[in-house]
């Protein structure tokens, strides 16, 4: 039996390399799928134009390094990945990949494309010694649903291959409302590749939050209960793993807050209180508006700009409430943007589950591999092995029976009841892949009260697997629940 996850692509890698040796396309796209599995997961930010990718993505780096402005390279693919020393290199769809100059204005980066094209770019890819990407890859992709079909084919192609495997391994999805658009495109990601009905790999964020509650200092409570009925929405639930509220522009401009942003909100939260409440009726007023005296009009667009009226009045209202320190204002500010939930929720359902998702892209690109070899010509006989070891890997690997099962859970049901559907989607990884989340303790739960609760579960679901009124179907679901629980009390068994 092939071993599972990371180990078994492994596997299968080598077995395909050994029967394509003598095929330099095949090859390569071997050496892609090896370098995929050993680097940092990638995730994609996706969305229509407009929705604030960018915004959230600097936001989640915590530099401005994403071009937020309407400019060409909004227009391209860009991967964003760490790198000891910052580098841009232009990959064209012909000829040889290229280097960009790497220049900051006012602290954002800037892209030159010289005289190249966007619509000659493969992708752009930033090497950034950022922390935050370290064990994450994240790829901004142009608006869907934009004005230019070119545009909107290119997020397409890249998220959408016919013939490969998506390049991402996840997507956090961003949308204003929801719209049709919306559902049609986050139907088209669930992948169908590996292990059908297809796996729900997707993460939906209500951006630019702070503008359901028309900036008022109570938005982001608003959204979390639009959010929280999106959640539930019966097109969006079965294409979705949740939806988090987030005020894009606060988050990014807390991660990369200035000393003279500090000194600003300082010098608004010192003013009359009826005096600054008129200041900041709307967005003219506020920047034309008398007072305070040390702002000039730049300065407060600049701030509006950055922070939004939203983002103003929290600042101001966390500093009268004794938040003066700039750190600590800027982590608070961070904290009640939603930036924190998002990066928790990322963490859980995506990173913790990384090597299947990983896994399951390279059991998808040897799909693709051997398939095009046939079509090429290649003898039957020399794929036979790697068609025979893939079947072993998808037949025994539990990682993607744990994935189909949550996909069957949310698409339709199982024939289990609607109290141990929810338990079972929790088990099998639904709310994130931790074993204290899984089993519904608290995150610092210790290994005795993890493996108790884990027999337990196993227990429980033993009992309705062996139960003669309980369907087929369902009583496959429960031997997928059992096999978690189980694999869950194995590395507790020292401490019985």
């Amino acid at each position: 039996m092939m071993p599972s996850g990371i180990a078994g692509a492994t596997e299968l890698l080598g077995l395909a390399r050994d029967a394509f040796h003598d095929d330099a396309e095949a090859l390569a796209v071997l050496d892609e799928l090896d370098a995929r599995l050993a680097g940092p997961l990638r995730i994609a930010v996706a969305g229509m134009v407009k929705a604030g990718k960018s915004t959230l993505l600097n936001a989640i780096i915590g530099e401005e390094i994403a071009p937020t402005d309407a400019g060409e390279c909004t227009r391209i693919v860009t991967w964003y990945r760490f790198g000891h020393t910052p580098r841009i290199t232009l990959y064209p769809l012909t000829g040889e990949p290229k280097g960009l100059p790497v220049t900051r204005v006012d602290g954002r980066l800037v892209f030159t494309l010289g005289e190249v094209r966007p619509e000659e770019v493969e992708r752009l890819v930033v090497d950034w010694p950022a922390a935050s990407l370290r064990d994450l890859t994240l790829i901004d992709t142009p608006g869907i649903a934009s004005l230019s079909q070119e545009v909107s084919a290119r997020s397409t192609a890249f998220l959408l291959p016919e013939d490969s495997p998506a390049a991402a391994d996840a997507v956090i999805y961003l949308m204003r409302h929801l719209h049709a658009s919306d559902v049609r495109f986050l139907e088209s990601f669930k992948d169908t590749a590996a292990g059908q009905p297809g796996t729900v790999n997707a993460l939906a964020v209500l951006s630019r939050a702070d503008e359901i509650g028309a900036g008022r200092i109570d938005s982001l409570i608003s959204a979390a209960v639009i959010a929280e009925r999106y959640s539930k929405d019966q097109n969006l639930r079965p294409l979705a793993l949740g939806v988090v509220p987030v005020a894009g522009l606060l988050a990014q401009s807390s991660r990369t807050m200035r000393q003279s942003d500090a000194e600003a909100l300082q010098l608004l939260a010192h003013m009359d209180r009826n005096s600054r409440e008129r200041l900041m009726l709307s967005v003219d007023r506020f920047v034309r508006g008398d007072g305070p005296g040390q702002l000039d009009p730049e300065t407060k667009s600049s701030l509006v700009n950055r922070f939004g009226l939203f983002g103003i009045r929290l600042g101001v209202a966390l500093i009268r409430g004794g938040t003066n320190n700039p750190t600590d204002l800027a982590h608070e500010l961070a904290r009640r943007s939603g930036l924190g939930q998002l990066l928790d929720t990322v963490e859980h359902l995506f990173q913790t589950r990384a090597d299947a998702l990983k896994a399951r892209a390279a059991v998808v690109g040897v799909e693709a591999l051997v398939r095009e070899a046939l079509v090429r010509g290649a003898p039957k006989e020399r794929a036979a092995p790697v068609e025979a070891a893939l079947e072993r890997l998808q037949a025994g690997a539990h990682e993607f029976r744990e994935l189909k099962l949550l996909a069957d859970l949310r698409t339709g049901g199982v024939g289990l009841g609607s109290a141990a559907s929810v338990e079972a989607e929790r088990l099998v990884g639904g709310r994130g892949s931790s074993p204290a989340l899984r089993l519904g303790l608290a995150r610092d739960a210790d290994d005795r009260l993890i493996s108790e609760t884990a027999r337990d579960s196993l227990q429980r679901w033993r009992l309705v697997a062996e139960n003669p009124l309980t369907e087929p179907r369902a009583v496959e679901a429960c031997r997928v629940v059992m096999r978690s629980c189980e694999a869950m009390m194995v590395p507790t068994a020292a401490v019985r």
